[in-house]
Protein backbone atom coordinates (compact mmCIF):
# COMPACT_ATOMS: atom_id res chain seq x y z
CA UNK A 1 0.00 0.00 0.00
CA UNK A 2 1.12 3.48 -0.96
CA UNK A 3 1.08 5.54 2.02
CA UNK A 4 0.50 9.30 1.07
CA UNK A 5 -0.55 10.74 4.14
CA UNK A 6 0.05 14.23 5.47
CA UNK A 7 1.24 14.57 1.44
CA UNK A 8 -1.46 17.52 -0.87
CA UNK A 9 -2.15 17.09 -3.87
CA UNK A 10 -3.96 19.27 -7.21
CA UNK A 11 -5.57 17.66 -10.15
CA UNK A 12 -6.87 19.02 -12.99
CA UNK A 13 -9.74 18.40 -14.72
CA UNK A 14 -10.33 16.54 -11.85
CA UNK A 15 -14.15 16.55 -11.72
CA UNK A 16 -14.67 13.57 -14.07
CA UNK A 17 -12.84 10.74 -16.10
CA UNK A 18 -9.20 10.37 -15.38
CA UNK A 19 -9.11 13.37 -13.02
CA UNK A 20 -11.58 11.87 -11.07
CA UNK A 21 -10.17 8.48 -10.43
CA UNK A 22 -6.55 10.16 -9.92
CA UNK A 23 -8.43 12.11 -7.01
CA UNK A 24 -10.12 8.81 -5.43
CA UNK A 25 -6.87 7.26 -5.72
CA UNK A 26 -4.55 9.87 -4.31
CA UNK A 27 -7.21 10.20 -1.36
CA UNK A 28 -7.54 6.61 -0.58
CA UNK A 29 -3.76 6.41 -0.17
CA UNK A 30 -4.02 9.47 2.32
CA UNK A 31 -3.38 12.26 0.04
CA UNK A 32 -5.29 15.99 0.74
CA UNK A 33 -6.99 16.72 -2.56
CA UNK A 34 -7.56 19.89 -4.67
CA UNK A 35 -9.84 18.94 -7.68
CA UNK A 36 -9.45 22.01 -9.69
CA UNK A 37 -11.92 22.00 -12.60
CA UNK A 38 -14.37 23.90 -14.85
CA UNK A 39 -16.88 22.78 -13.72
CA UNK A 40 -17.18 23.92 -10.15
CA UNK A 41 -20.38 21.65 -9.53
CA UNK A 42 -18.92 18.80 -9.84
CA UNK A 43 -15.56 19.65 -9.04
CA UNK A 44 -17.69 20.37 -5.45
CA UNK A 45 -19.63 17.24 -5.38
CA UNK A 46 -16.18 15.02 -5.39
CA UNK A 47 -14.20 16.94 -3.35
CA UNK A 48 -17.58 16.56 -0.40
CA UNK A 49 -17.31 12.98 -1.32
CA UNK A 50 -13.09 12.78 -0.57
CA UNK A 51 -13.21 15.17 2.37
CA UNK A 52 -10.91 17.54 0.20
CA UNK A 53 -11.10 21.06 -2.26
CA UNK A 54 -12.41 22.30 -4.50
CA UNK A 55 -10.79 24.65 -6.96
CA UNK A 56 -13.18 26.01 -9.79
CA UNK A 57 -11.08 27.23 -12.49
CA UNK A 58 -10.88 28.37 -15.76
CA UNK A 59 -6.97 26.98 -17.00
CA UNK A 60 -7.15 29.45 -20.08
CA UNK A 61 -6.83 32.12 -18.42
CA UNK A 62 -3.39 32.28 -18.11
CA UNK A 63 -2.96 35.94 -16.81
CA UNK A 64 -4.65 34.53 -13.72
CA UNK A 65 -2.30 31.19 -14.16
CA UNK A 66 0.47 33.67 -13.87
CA UNK A 67 0.48 35.02 -10.75
CA UNK A 68 -0.28 31.81 -9.09
CA UNK A 69 1.44 29.98 -6.27
CA UNK A 70 0.67 26.56 -5.13
CA UNK A 71 1.83 24.88 -2.62
CA UNK A 72 1.45 21.35 -3.22
CA UNK A 73 3.52 18.22 -3.02
CA UNK A 74 1.66 16.46 -6.00
CA UNK A 75 0.53 18.07 -9.50
CA UNK A 76 -1.30 16.07 -11.92
CA UNK A 77 -1.77 17.89 -14.42
CA UNK A 78 -4.60 16.25 -16.40
CA UNK A 79 -7.04 18.87 -17.95
CA UNK A 80 -7.89 18.22 -21.84
CA UNK A 81 -10.18 18.89 -24.66
CA UNK A 82 -10.34 16.81 -27.86
CA UNK A 83 -11.13 18.56 -31.13
CA UNK A 84 -11.61 16.22 -34.66
CA UNK A 85 -11.10 17.98 -38.21
CA UNK A 86 -8.39 17.83 -41.23
CA UNK A 87 -5.75 20.63 -40.92
CA UNK A 88 -7.12 22.60 -43.78
CA UNK A 89 -10.42 23.19 -42.28
CA UNK A 90 -9.41 22.91 -38.40
CA UNK A 91 -10.73 26.55 -36.62
CA UNK A 92 -7.66 28.19 -35.42
CA UNK A 93 -8.98 29.44 -32.51
CA UNK A 94 -10.06 25.77 -31.62
CA UNK A 95 -5.96 25.27 -31.98
CA UNK A 96 -5.02 27.99 -30.21
CA UNK A 97 -8.01 26.90 -27.24
CA UNK A 98 -5.95 23.51 -27.07
CA UNK A 99 -2.92 24.73 -27.03
CA UNK A 100 -3.19 27.14 -24.43
CA UNK A 101 -5.13 24.57 -21.72
CA UNK A 102 -2.88 21.49 -22.66
CA UNK A 103 0.68 22.95 -23.05
CA UNK A 104 0.70 26.84 -21.30
CA UNK A 105 -1.51 25.58 -18.66
CA UNK A 106 0.44 23.52 -17.25
CA UNK A 107 3.78 24.94 -17.87
CA UNK A 108 1.80 27.85 -15.63
CA UNK A 109 1.07 25.49 -12.79
CA UNK A 110 4.67 23.68 -12.84
CA UNK A 111 6.21 26.96 -12.30
CA UNK A 112 3.76 28.16 -9.76
CA UNK A 113 4.10 25.34 -7.57
CA UNK A 114 8.15 24.33 -8.00
CA UNK A 115 8.85 26.88 -5.06
CA UNK A 116 7.25 25.32 -2.86
CA UNK A 117 8.30 21.81 -3.97
CA UNK A 118 12.05 22.78 -4.05
CA UNK A 119 11.87 24.48 -0.58
CA UNK A 120 10.75 21.07 0.73
CA UNK A 121 13.13 18.90 -1.37
CA UNK A 122 10.06 16.47 -2.80
CA UNK A 123 8.07 16.98 -5.14
CA UNK A 124 5.61 14.67 -7.79
CA UNK A 125 4.70 15.97 -11.00
CA UNK A 126 2.64 13.82 -12.76
CA UNK A 127 1.72 14.99 -16.86
CA UNK A 128 -1.48 13.01 -18.33
CA UNK A 129 -0.39 12.92 -22.02
CA UNK A 130 -1.55 10.31 -24.68
CA UNK A 131 0.13 7.67 -26.95
CA UNK A 132 -0.55 10.67 -29.17
CA UNK A 133 2.33 12.26 -26.73
CA UNK A 134 4.78 9.51 -29.22
CA UNK A 135 2.80 8.98 -32.26
CA UNK A 136 0.07 10.69 -34.53
CA UNK A 137 -2.99 10.14 -36.31
CA UNK A 138 -5.22 11.65 -38.89
CA UNK A 139 -7.53 14.98 -37.69
CA UNK A 140 -5.87 15.81 -34.42
CA UNK A 141 -3.32 17.80 -35.25
CA UNK A 142 -4.08 20.07 -31.75
CA UNK A 143 -4.27 17.45 -29.53
CA UNK A 144 -1.08 15.29 -31.04
CA UNK A 145 0.98 19.12 -31.02
CA UNK A 146 -0.28 19.82 -27.69
CA UNK A 147 0.30 16.06 -26.39
CA UNK A 148 4.23 16.52 -27.77
CA UNK A 149 4.86 19.42 -26.46
CA UNK A 150 3.69 18.87 -22.72
CA UNK A 151 6.32 15.46 -23.32
CA UNK A 152 9.12 17.90 -23.62
CA UNK A 153 7.57 20.06 -20.71
CA UNK A 154 7.86 17.15 -18.64
CA UNK A 155 11.76 16.12 -19.51
CA UNK A 156 12.42 19.80 -19.15
CA UNK A 157 10.94 19.59 -15.73
CA UNK A 158 12.61 16.47 -14.66
CA UNK A 159 16.24 17.60 -15.24
CA UNK A 160 15.39 20.41 -13.69
CA UNK A 161 13.77 19.37 -10.55
CA UNK A 162 16.05 16.05 -10.19
CA UNK A 163 18.56 17.40 -8.53
CA UNK A 164 15.95 19.19 -5.86
CA UNK A 165 13.61 16.13 -5.12
CA UNK A 166 11.15 16.67 -7.36
CA UNK A 167 10.21 14.18 -10.32
CA UNK A 168 8.19 14.52 -13.30
CA UNK A 169 6.92 12.21 -15.69
CA UNK A 170 4.07 11.32 -18.33
CA UNK A 171 1.52 8.79 -18.54
CA UNK A 172 0.53 7.83 -22.00
CA UNK A 173 -2.85 6.06 -22.00
CA UNK A 174 -4.43 4.79 -25.20
CA UNK A 175 -7.65 5.31 -25.40
CA UNK A 176 -9.82 5.76 -22.48
CA UNK A 177 -13.62 5.36 -21.50
CA UNK A 178 -14.54 8.64 -20.92
CA UNK A 179 -16.63 11.28 -21.45
CA UNK A 180 -13.56 12.76 -23.89
CA UNK A 181 -13.19 9.55 -25.86
CA UNK A 182 -16.98 9.01 -26.07
CA UNK A 183 -17.61 12.57 -27.46
CA UNK A 184 -15.05 12.09 -30.12
CA UNK A 185 -16.90 8.83 -31.64
CA UNK A 186 -19.52 10.87 -33.66
CA UNK A 187 -16.27 13.17 -35.05
CA UNK A 188 -14.23 10.53 -35.75
CA UNK A 189 -17.15 8.98 -37.85
CA UNK A 190 -17.96 11.87 -39.89
CA UNK A 191 -14.26 12.50 -40.55
CA UNK A 192 -13.77 8.95 -41.77
CA UNK A 193 -16.71 8.42 -43.43
CA UNK A 194 -18.08 5.49 -41.45
CA UNK A 195 -20.58 4.34 -39.14
CA UNK A 196 -20.41 5.32 -35.46
CA UNK A 197 -20.77 1.41 -34.73
CA UNK A 198 -17.18 0.87 -36.53
CA UNK A 199 -15.53 3.89 -35.15
CA UNK A 200 -13.91 2.13 -31.81
CA UNK A 201 -12.41 -1.36 -33.95
CA UNK A 202 -11.45 -0.05 -36.71
CA UNK A 203 -10.38 3.54 -35.48
CA UNK A 204 -9.63 3.91 -32.14
CA UNK A 205 -7.87 0.41 -31.62
CA UNK A 206 -6.91 -0.30 -35.21
CA UNK A 207 -3.38 0.08 -33.69
CA UNK A 208 -3.71 -1.98 -30.44
CA UNK A 209 -3.30 -5.43 -29.57
CA UNK A 210 -5.83 -5.50 -26.74
CA UNK A 211 -9.15 -4.28 -27.95
CA UNK A 212 -10.68 -2.72 -25.15
CA UNK A 213 -10.84 0.30 -23.66
CA UNK A 214 -9.05 1.49 -20.36
CA UNK A 215 -10.46 2.29 -17.88
CA UNK A 216 -9.78 5.44 -15.77
CA UNK A 217 -9.08 3.63 -12.33
CA UNK A 218 -6.27 1.97 -14.26
CA UNK A 219 -4.62 5.42 -15.08
CA UNK A 220 -4.71 6.34 -11.62
CA UNK A 221 -3.04 3.38 -10.25
CA UNK A 222 -0.49 4.09 -12.48
CA UNK A 223 -0.26 7.88 -11.16
CA UNK A 224 -0.16 6.81 -7.69
CA UNK A 225 2.54 4.70 -8.13
CA UNK A 226 4.57 7.39 -9.60
CA UNK A 227 3.70 9.40 -6.39
CA UNK A 228 5.07 7.16 -4.33
CA UNK A 229 8.45 6.84 -2.88
CA UNK A 230 9.31 3.82 -4.26
CA UNK A 231 9.33 6.36 -7.95
CA UNK A 232 11.91 8.35 -6.10
CA UNK A 233 14.09 7.30 -8.88
CA UNK A 234 11.36 7.46 -12.03
CA UNK A 235 11.75 11.00 -13.51
CA UNK A 236 11.63 11.83 -17.52
CA UNK A 237 10.17 8.75 -18.46
CA UNK A 238 7.00 8.70 -20.51
CA UNK A 239 4.85 4.95 -19.48
CA UNK A 240 2.46 4.19 -22.37
CA UNK A 241 -0.65 2.33 -21.54
CA UNK A 242 -1.73 1.78 -25.08
CA UNK A 243 -2.52 -2.20 -25.25
CA UNK A 244 0.65 -2.26 -27.69
CA UNK A 245 0.24 0.50 -29.86
CA UNK A 246 2.93 2.15 -29.72
CA UNK A 247 4.89 -1.20 -29.76
CA UNK A 248 4.52 -1.16 -33.96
Amino acid sequence: MINLGNRTALVTGGASGIGAACARALAAAGARVTIADLDGAGAQKLASELDGTAWQVDLTDTAALAEAKLDVDILVNNAGIQHVSPIESFDPAKFHTIMTLMVEAPFLLIRAALPAMYERGFGRIVNISSVHGLRASEFKSAYVTAKHGLEGLSKVTALEGGPRGVTSNCVNPGYVHTPLVEKQIADQAKAHGIPESEVIEKIMLTESAIKRLLEPAEVADLVLWLCGPTAAMVTGASYTMDGGWSAR
